[in-house]
This record gives structure tokens, C-alpha cells and sequence, in this order.
């Protein structure tokens, strides 16, 4: 890779991570990735996002998609950086900076070599990962349209920098979230027999939930259901009227998620039921899980290998991912790259090992290419 690309990718890290913005927030940060499009004379497809930019490589088919998120998260940056976050409460704390990077550079490769490319890239900057609305943005006006392929990567800071890591079916979780009220009735705390407490009742609802992962559902199944947040009352000698929970159920297949989701309700229901109150659960769908093809993955993990990238064995993950909702709709890889931080994801002191980047690039630069050639051999039958 040229100088020159390598400086420009690493400026462009450094502008972006002191410059984070939140999920459909990303104006700024789109208006610097559309510059960097257009120095190297890269085509921008203008389809209407709002923040985000779509843009494009080659001609003709087949057309494989490449996609990197954008959105920082709500977070005060506690590194020593020189380039730390310049804005307050708010940092690049899961690495979209990176991935922007990364994707960026690739680009401008690909770029360089376009007549030589077998098709089209699709290049996908997509906002608002985080809160999980940006794919299902990208995908409602049009992203998607005539793309065969789709592949995908996020830094993992568990991993060293010349490790990557992928698997084949469930990759990362469904993530869906609950909301419950309970209402009894309320009473003085010394007479709690002319009352319905609703407290007790959310107490023996928390518990038996719990039962849900250990005794519904089989032990090779992943799930978890936790409570992550239970109000009720507003002062010490008043038993409430009402009890209000939240919390988050992870599941890695639709069979188990529909499962749990009945199991809930009736959990729910006939606890209330029994100790004379009423409950209603409220279900949000988050993305589904990330299904990795299995011909993709084995792809991605052989130009890794030949990249000197050491290939991990990953086991399924519990966080959520949007990337999810592409991969419902064509078929494709999501693959994590080492990041080799000290601290996790969303952490205030998360910083990437900067010497990443440009592995990464490389590697990403000829995954697209020969995802291409691959493309076209399915296409005519050719092993």
C-alpha cells in the first residue's frame, strides 16, 4: 500500500475518533466520509439516507456489499489518546471508527484497481448500529437492491492483531427487549392485608423467569432472561400500587426465541393471576441473530489464512449486532479482526492498537476482490 493511502486512512481514524457522533446524529461525520469519497473519484449513490453514505466500485454484476457502521456511543472517553474524543459524553467506544477506517482504505484500493475488479463493490457507511435502526434504513431505500453478497467485520479487543475469527450459523444473539407493569393495589406499609403488593409479586416474577433457561429450554440452547431494571413505590411506609420492570432476552435461534417469549407471558400472567393482580408483558424485537453462510465464512477464513491472519475458532455471542438484517435478506460473512485493547467494548478507556489498520485494510481489499471472482464462479457453475 502506498504512502500516501496509509496516511490518509490514518488521519481520517484520528479526525472521526475526536469527532464521535451518535446514532442518527452522524451528519458531520458523513459529510467527511463523502469528502474522502470524492478525492479518490469514488461514485456516491444518492438514495436518500439521512446520515450515511452508499457508494460504489466497478460496473455489472456481480455486485458484493461491503458494510462498515459509523455511530459513536454516549460515553465520556477516560483514555490518554492524542487524539481522544474532542466531544463530551460521547466517544468511539465500540471501534465504528475504525471499521469506517478500514472500509475506507479497502475502498481506495479497490479504487486503484478497478479495472480490474470482476463487478461491483457496494460500499455500505451505515449510521446507527448502536440503537439498531441503521440497516433496516439502508435496506428500506434500496441498499441492498442487486446484491449477491454481503460481508461485514468488527474489531474484537479480546483478539491480537494478526488474529481473526468467524463461524459458520449463529454468530452473535437476538436481541429483544421486555417490559412488564404490575399492578395491585396499594396499601399502608403496616396493613399490608387490605392491599395487592405489587413489589412481592415482581420479586416472585424475577425469580421464576430465572427458571425459564434452567428447566424450559434445553442446556445446549443459549439463553439468557435478566431484569435489569425494577421500580416500584416512592417512599418507606407505602406499599405501591404499581411495579414497573425492564430487562433483555438473548436467544440464538427463532425456535428458542419464540419459546421464551410464551414462556414469559404465562409466567407473568399467572403469577399476577394467583396473588390477585394483573401484569402485562411488553415484547420489543431488537435484529435477529447474525446467521453466518457457511461457504462465506470458509471463504473470508482462507484469504485470512493467506494473509497471515491465525484463524480462531469462535464460539456464539450474546451482544446484538444489526448487520443481522442484511444477512436475512442475501447471503454473506460477519468476522471479527483483533483490536488487542486492555479494555472491552464500550468501555470508557477502550482504545484500539492503532497497528490494525492497515492488516486490515489489506485484508479486506482482497477479500472483496476475490469475493468477486467467487461471485462470478457460482454464477456459471465454475469450481
Amino acid at each position: 500500500m502506498s504512502e500516501s493511502i496509509a496516511d490518509s486512512i490514518h488521519q481520517l481514524f484520528r479526525k472521526l475518533h475526536q469527532h464521535p457522533e451518535l446514532s442518527n446524529q452522524e451528519y458531520e461525520t458523513t459529510k467527511t466520509i463523502r469528502s474522502y469519497l470524492q478525492k479518490a473519484h469514488i461514485r456516491i449513490l444518492e438514495l436518500g439516507a439521512k446520515t450515511g453514505v452508499i457508494a460504489e466500485i466497478g460496473s455489472g454484476s456481480p455486485v458484493l456489499a461491503l458494510r462498515a457502521d459509523i455511530d459513536a456511543l454516549p460515553i465520556n472517553e477516560q483514555t490518554a489518546s492524542n487524539y481522544k474524543s474532542q466531544t463530551p459524553d460521547v466517544m468511539h467506544a465500540c471501534g465504528h471508527d475504525v471499521h469506517t477506517s478500514i472500509l475506507m482504505g479497502a475502498a481506495y484500493l479497490l479504487k486503484q484497481h478497478e479495472q480490474d475488479l470482476k463487478g461491483t463493490i457496494r460500499l455500505l457507511f451505515q449510521p446507527a448500529e448502536e440503537n439498531f435502526s441503521g440497516a433496516l434504513q439502508f435496506i428500506d431505500i434500496g441498499a441492498l437492491k442487486g446484491v449477491d453478497a454481503i460481508l461485514g467485520l468488527h474489531n474484537n479487543p479480546n483478539l491480537a492483531i494478526n488474529q481473526m475469527a468467524s463461524r459458520a450459523g449463529p454468530f452473535s444473539a437476538n436481541v429483544d427487549r421486555i417490559e412488564i407493569t404490575i399492578k395491585g393495589v396499594g396499601a399502608h406499609a403496616a396493613r399490608p392485608e387490605s392491599g395487592i403488593d405489587p413489589i412481592v409479586i415482581g420479586a416472585q416474577i424475577v425469580s421464576a423467569i430465572q427458571t425459564i433457561s434452567s428447566r424450559t429450554i434445553s442446556g445446549l440452547d443459549a439463553v439468557i432472561v435478566s431484569i435489569t431494571k425494577f421500580l416500584g413505590g416512592n417512599t418507606w411506609n407505602v406499599i405501591p400500587e404499581t411495579v414497573e420492570m425492564e430487562g433483555t432476552v438473548r436467544t440464538l435461534t427463532p425456535q428458542v426465541r419464540a419459546k421464551v417469549k410464551q414462556q414469559l407471558q404465562s409466567i407473568i400472567e399467572n403469577i399476577a393471576i394467583a396473588m390477585g393482580a394483573k401484569a402485562e408483558l411488553r415484547w420489543f424485537d431488537g435484529p435477529p441473530s447474525v446467521i453466518n453462510d457457511d461457504k462465506w465464512v470458509e471463504f473470508a477464513q482462507s484469504i485470512a489464512k493467506q494473509m497471515n491472519y491465525e484463524v480462531i475458532d469462535f464460539k456464539p455471542q450474546l451482544g446484538g449486532e444489526d448487520f443481522a438484517h442484511y444477512l436475512h435478506q442475501v447471503p454473506g460473512a460477519f468476522i471479527n479482526l483483533g483490536s488487542q485493547s486492555s479494555y472491552a467494548l464500550h468501555h470508557p478507556k477502550f482504545e484500539i492498537n492503532i497497528d490494525m489498520i492497515m492488516p486490515a485494510v489489506n485484508y479486506l481489499y482482497i477479500l472483496a476482490k476475490q469475493a468477486l471472482i467467487e461471485l462470478e464462479h457460482q454464477s456459471t457453475g465454475i469450481k
